[in-house]
């Protein structure tokens, strides 16, 4: 890892209708717009959109590197997450972030340290700590029937 701080740059283009293109040197333009919500068109990501992928997002690459360093043998990982926006005091704000997280594990795994793992991906998440709205955790363990883990490696 580079050392601290580190400093991540966007730029935003915009015209008065339609689409702005967000721009970081060595990845691809990502367009986006108002959602329906706000009476835009929808289709393309929003700012509400990319914060939610952002928590889902980190949220997933929390879970693998603690995986790894707890020696965790695991399948896949579904995870879900779903942001509130409301306007508590007139002021439009993400009030919660609920994570549903399933990870699916090969049979004879401690499902215990699955549940901890997914907890700490959860409490050590650099977005979601980032955030001043709460974080709920849903998780569930799941072992992948043998014959199943066979297919997968064919």
């Amino acid at each position: 890892m580079h050392p601290f701080p580190h400093h991540y740059a966007v730029a935003a283009t915009a015209v008065p209708d339609g689409e702005i293109t967000l721009r970081s040197e060595g990845i691809p333009d990502l367009p986006t717009t108002s959602p329906p919500e706000f009476d835009g068109p929808g289709g393309l990501w929003s700012p509400e959109t990319m914060l939610v992928g952002a928590v889902a997002d980190c949220f997933a690459l929390t879970f693998r590197g603690i995986a790894r360093v707890s020696r965790l043998s695991w399948v896949s990982l579904a995870c879900e997450v779903v942001g509130s926006l409301e306007r508590p005091d007139r002021v439009t704000q993400f009030t919660s972030f609920h994570i549903r997280a399933e990870v699916a594990v090969p049979p004879g795994t401690n499902a215990e340290l699955a549940r901890r793992v997914l907890t700490r991906a959860e409490e050590t998440c650099l977005i979601t700590r980032s955030l001043k709205a709460p974080v709920h955790l849903e998780l569930e363990v799941t072992t992948v029937p043998e014959r199943q883990l066979e297919e997968l490696s064919v």
